[in-house]
């Protein structure tokens, strides 16, 4: 039995690694993929990761691994069926083996909602994006486009416009979900410009994105907007569906945990974009697999 099972491999969980073999706890992580590292692995670039501007995705999470790695940390590539949160001693299960641990860090992480427009898959990474604050910098001087009606597609829309010659906000419908303040505030900027009752029906380009496809839901009219690059903001979805239902939950599906990650049920963390959380960035994944760890030693000990 081990002192603690890490449930994903991407920046929270390779965090945690590194505090769990600091720690001298024995513990493994257990990864779906061959390559631990999560989403940044997609990344092309990150740019807001201190002391690292411009550092490659790939780069970035096989740093992350390779330095977990170098502690000795132990990866298991398995992908995970269920797991038993209650009691003293904990149990994971993956499709090739049962681990107990006398706790676990969940740390699988959540994954953009897909818009599912044709040439949304083919272009991601190449204009394609999935978060303002991530990528907008590239796009500084650029016009961009940000899908969806809600409170963060009006986030993103008001900090692209920060650094962005124009902004379209493309919406189904002809009013927000969004808070009425966040609309107001994107009223009020001169360049964003609301295309409303319209839906992206491709994402077109060559190497990289240079338009949009947009159809008018109520006038069935169609045309072409030239972009640099398009922000779907459709929402997250956490990576939840092995995970023991005794353990609370949001009703978007997030794990309820705080900052020390502890979760409803003694023994047991969320750390990274599985919790819920203010900030879904690389750097407050790192920080919770961090505090996780804390906590786990403090239950432990």
């Amino acid at each position: 039995m081990y002192d603690l099972i890490i449930i994903g491999g991407g920046p929270a969980g390779t965090a945690a690694a590194i505090y769990a073999a600091r720690a001298e706890l024995d513990f493994i992580v257990i990864e779906g993929s061959m390559m631990p590292g999560g989403q940044v692995l997609t990344t092309s670039d990150v740019d807001n990761y201190p002391g690292l501007p411009g550092v490659g995705g790939f780069e970035l999470g096989t740093k992350f691994a390779e330095h977990a790695r170098t502690l000795g940390t132990r990866f298991v590539t398995e992908n995970v069926l269920s797991m038993k949160a209650e009691g003293s001693i904990k149990s994971v299960t993956t499709e090739k083996n049962t681990y107990e641990s006398r706790s676990i860090i969940i740390a699988t992480g959540a994954v953009h909602r897909k818009a599912g427009v044709k040439g949304e898959e083919e272009y991601a990474g190449r204009g394609v994006s999935y978060c303002a604050t991530c990528d907008g910098a590239f796009f500084r001087n650029k016009v961009t486009a940000v899908v969806g009606g809600g409170d963060v597609a009006l986030e993103d829309a008001l900090y692209l416009s920060r650094l962005c010659r124009k902004v379209y906000l493309i919406h189904r419908r002809n009013e927000f979900r969004a808070a009425k303040s966040l609309v107001s505030k994107a009223r009020q900027a001169e360049n964003i410009e609301f295309v409303l009752d319209s839906v992206v029906e491709e994402v077109k380009g060559e190497n990289k994105v240079s338009s949009v496809a947009l159809r008018n839901k109520k006038t069935d009219a169609r045309n072409e907007l030239a972009v640099d690059g398009v922000f779907f903001a459709v929402g997250m979805q956490p990576v939840t569906a092995y995970i023991d239902e005794a353990v609370a939950r949001d009703e978007a599906g997030y794990i309820i945990a705080a900052e020390d990650c502890c979760t409803n049920i003694r023994g047991v963390y969320a750390a990274g974009d599985i919790r819920t959380k203010q900030l879904r960035q690389i750097v407050t994944a790192a920080a919770d697999g961090a505090n996780a760890v804390a906590s786990v030693e403090k239950y432990l000990q």
